[in-house]
């Protein structure tokens, strides 16, 4: 039997005039159709992962290719037992997925080339590439392509500020990925700004790789911003996890947050190392800090990642 919900996950780069009329509009297509998620919009384009019935998510699609300037938008779909979104959140931004990296990057236009993936797998077995991920720390946490570089940050618009640590890849050729392609088109613009001279990105992202390559060169799970929290690169789910509990060491899928409301840092703590000690439940900063479950600020709604 089919899993009672399907997940749609899109971007697209493309100029709105008004993007808060859309944003009205687009509020009242989704009640209509019982979606609910997160969606992002902004003059650059619309950034979106929905959730609903099969029924839905394929009137969502058709109302949303049947506006001229989305005819051509790519979903990314999977599944899910439970509901992944318990309401829908509609938001105006000044971008779709923020880098700040000012007005002179601009992605698509400046972005690298997309690799297929059947050219990304060619050319990590066939050539001399660096694979580097643009995800935050506790994404490639949870799974990785084998061997990339992972960058210590919290959050997509630290990146900027930590690019000079990698100016030896500059005459490199660098295979960049994310998620579902989005971040990418940014980054590469940043990196092809910045003087990085063959840079270039999977199209469609982690999720398109392993619909077609499964977990070939992939160790771990994908992280997925929504209830699921991860979701399995082609057969990865059968392999042990690479996450590591933040507290143990011990190989984990579990991913929560810190129970104290003003950190909510992410992490792996297995499920093991919360039944031994309560306050695994927190951070090791906060733990350090002399905060346990009985002191930690918690407000009892659970805290959701934001990219």
């Amino acid at each position: 039997m089919s899993a009672p919900f399907t997940v749609l996950l899109y971007y697209k780069y493309v100029r709105l005039e008004d993007p808060a009329a859309f944003v009205r509009a687009h509020r009242e297509l989704c009640v209509l159709l019982d979606v609910k998620g997160r969606i992002l919009v902004a003059t650059e384009g619309i950034n979106g992962t929905v959730a609903g019935s099969a029924e839905a998510a394929a009137r969502y699609q058709e109302a949303l290719r049947a506006q001229p300037e989305f005819s051509d938008v790519i979903f990314k779909v999977s599944y899910a037992d439970a509901p992944p979104f318990h309401r829908l959140e509609i938001k105006v931004r000044k971008e779709i997925v923020t880098l700040g990296a000012g007005e002179g990057i601009e992605p698509v236009a400046g972005g690298a080339p997309h690799l297929s993936p059947d050219e990304w797998k060619r050319m990590i077995e066939e050539e001399d590439v660096v694979l580097f991920d643009v995800r935050n720390r506790y994404e490639s946490e949870v799974g990785r392509f084998k061997g990339a570089i992972m960058p210590p940050i919290e959050n997509f618009r630290e990146l900027p500020a930590i690019l000079p640590q990698y100016e030896e890849l500059k005459d490199k050729t660098v295979l960049m990925y994310c998620t579902g392609g989005i971040r990418c088109e940014k980054a590469s613009a940043l990196f092809r700004e910045a003087g990085f001279k063959n840079v270039f990105q999977l199209e469609g992202g982690i999720v398109t790789y392993g619909e077609r390559h499964g977990s070939a060169h992939w160790e771990g799970d994908c992280f997925v911003f929504d209830e699921r929290m991860m979701i399995p690169v082609g057969d990865s789910a059968e392999h042990a996890p690479v996450g590591r509990c933040e507290h143990t060491g011990a190989p984990t899928r579990n991913v929560v947050n810190c129970l104290h409301d003003p950190c909510h840092k992410i992490m792996l703590v297995s499920v093991e190392a919360v039944a031994a000690d309560a306050n695994n439940k927190l951070c090791r900063e906060c733990r350090r800090a002399g905060l346990t479950t009985e002191t930690a600020d918690y407000q009892g709604s659970p805290a959701r990642a934001v990219k």
